[in-house]
């Protein structure tokens, strides 16, 4: 029994001593960080804060499972499994950092409370009865390929650009410097008749109007999907069916209940869709734009003599450490689409940007994201403005 004494105090001392190293090195270490560039440490207390916010929100979140509310476990497991993976792998990490970049309204202004009244039931590949507001029966064919256009100035912005393919212009925020070789859009997709259409943050909505008085679910943000950038979405795949395109669209909530981990969710998606037709390269990942704090932005452009919102493509990069080879086609494929538009409808889109980010595009040769209207336009405007990219994308699909 003695021995035994001895034994465990000599096993005390032991861990005192490692306690004591550990403190020592921990000392050395918060020295050393204070020579670390702020700007870094400011990047990642962000991140790290809306993370921590967010997963005390869904602590509550659980608490209300718990309660006895049975049968909507898919929710609470997508926020944690969402949630969660950005403690594990850089990649995780980085894309977070892509999808917090994304939207800048939301942490601000969302509803924790709408996220646990309103439990949502996921839709995947649906078809046009799926949505109560359905387009107009807009004949495609009678819609010219040319019309007069002019940008509309108010509640919009000055746009920026730093390089120049012909007509189109590019706004370059990656850490590439651009080539002639580089912007020239001379590749081809091999797949011109299957295009994907999903959406990364399908709550965005956009300014309420009389005919879409809808219920919020955050801050231009509703999980109607007949009102939020899903609807848009289906706009744009019953123009393409009725060009003659095989269009599969998502509407899976990537965004909700949890904004956190949005891109890590809608890449499983985007993935499964192309398990059922692997060959598809057309792939879009439609969103809403938005600018800050301020909710009047409304890009605008007269076609014709109808107002519609302007659209933007958003092509991403390895320029932010996730690899993506094949980047440079995506920006090709865009830049092409861009240039067509501008010939049939100059004004309908803004210039293209060009980001580190991956966004998910390293899935494909064609992949992309594209920024219907911002928060200060309706969802008219938005769904409008659908049957003019169709046929645009019908021009350069031929």
């Amino acid at each position: 029994m003695i021995n035994l004494a001895v034994i465990n105090l000599k096993g005390i001392f032991k861990k005192i001593f490692k306690f004591i190293i550990l403190i020592i090195i921990i000392g050395i270490v918060v020295n050393n960080i204070k020579s670390i560039n702020l700007d870094k440490i400011n990047i990642f207390s962000t991140i790290s804060e809306a993370s921590t916010e967010s997963i005390e929100k869904n602590i509550s979140i659980a608490k209300y499972f718990e309660e006895g509310n049975k049968g909507k476990e898919s929710n609470i497991k997508k926020i944690l499994e969402g949630e969660l993976a950005l403690f594990l792998t850089t990649e995780e990490k980085l894309m977070e950092k892509e999808n917090q970049e994304e939207v800048i309204e939301f942490e601000e202004n969302e509803k924790d409370k709408s996220e646990v009244e309103n439990p949502v039931k996921e839709e995947n590949n649906t078809t046009k009865e799926e949505t109560k507001l359905a387009e107009a029966n807009v004949d495609l064919e009678k819609i010219s390929t040319k019309l007069d256009t002019k940008i509309i100035d108010e509640n919009n912005k000055t746009d920026k650009y730093t390089d120049v393919y012909k007509t189109v212009k590019i706004k370059n925020e990656s850490k590439y410097n651009l080539t002639e070789s580089m912007v020239t859009p001379n590749y081809d997709l091999k797949n011109k008749k299957d295009i994907i259409i999903f959406h990364t943050h399908t709550c965005e909505s956009y300014t309420k109007s009389a005919n879409a008085n809808y219920e919020e679910s955050g801050n231009f943000r509703t999980i109607d999907l007949n009102y939020n950038v899903a609807a848009v979405g289906t706009e744009l795949r019953n123009n393409l069916n009725k060009l003659g395109y095989n269009v599969m669209q998502s509407l899976t909530y990537h965004d909700y209940p949890a904004y956190t981990g949005s891109y890590n969710r809608s890449l499983k998606t985007v993935k499964s869709m192309l398990e059922q037709k692997n060959d598809t390269e057309f792939i879009i990942d439609l969103h809403r734009d938005a600018l800050g704090s301020n909710s009047s932005y409304g890009p605008k452009v007269k076609i014709g003599d109808e107002s519609v919102a302007q659209l933007m493509f958003v092509i991403g990069t390895d320029g932010g450490g996730l690899e993506h080879p094949n980047w440079n086609n995506n920006l090709k494929n865009a830049i092409k689409i861009q240039e067509k538009a501008n010939e049939m409808y100059p004004g309908l889109f803004k210039p293209i940007i060009l980001r580190n980010s991956r966004y998910n595009q390293n899935v494909s040769n064609g992949a992309c994201i594209i920024e219907v209207g911002a928060t200060g336009n309706t969802i008219e405007e938005c769904k409008a403005s659908m049957k003019y990219l169709s046929k645009v994308i019908a021009e350069v699909m031929k």
